[in-house]
């Protein structure tokens, strides 16, 4: 299979809330554009929601502190018998849960049944933190599983801030 590299500039994809990455993607023979993800190692296809996932895994490991050998993308849960996958978790050293990511395209409002979704996925990973984004707007919850209690973050958290559980 042929596969020539490409330039995506930012102004091709919606401009996002996000500071700029510089993208390796590519055309198949086929005519799909597939963008490079680091935390899989491998070209996957390009969508709007995987264009707010690069930028955003770029955001936390570059701007928050995040060790992307602590990350994964598409992780995948059973959850009431049914297959799931998490957008991104963060892990701590231990390779605990510590936060999942959800992302949606940026057109796609951040509404109650996003957080619905991710705290359904929350049942069975059990991460004290929830972030969601949209490229435009972005929001964490820090979570108190024994006390069943959650509150938002004023902004995304450094890494190092992050209270690992015990």
């Amino acid at each position: 299979m042929q596969i020539k590299n490409l330039h995506i500039s930012h102004s091709a994809m919606t401009p996002l809330n996000l500071p700029p990455i510089t993208p390796v993607c590519r055309r198949t023979q086929q005519g799909q554009v597939q963008i490079y993800d680091n935390l899989r190692g491998k070209f996957v296809a390009l969508t709007p929601e995987e264009w707010v996932r690069q930028h955003f895994v770029a955001f936390l490991t570059m701007h928050k502190g995040y060790n992307p050998t602590l990350m994964a993308n598409e992780i995948g849960l059973t959850l009431n018998g049914t297959r799931r996958r998490c957008d991104t978790v963060v892990f701590d050293r231990y390779s605990r849960p510590l936060a999942i990511v959800e992302y949606k395209a940026s057109d796609i409002a951040i509404t109650q049944r996003v957080f619905d979704q991710i705290v359904r996925y929350n049942m069975v990973m059990q991460a004290p933190y929830l972030m969601v984004s949209n490229g435009i707007s972005h929001y964490c919850c820090a979570i108190d599983i024994a006390a069943r209690t959650y509150s938002f973050l004023r902004d995304i958290p450094e890494y190092s801030t992050l209270k690992i559980p015990v």
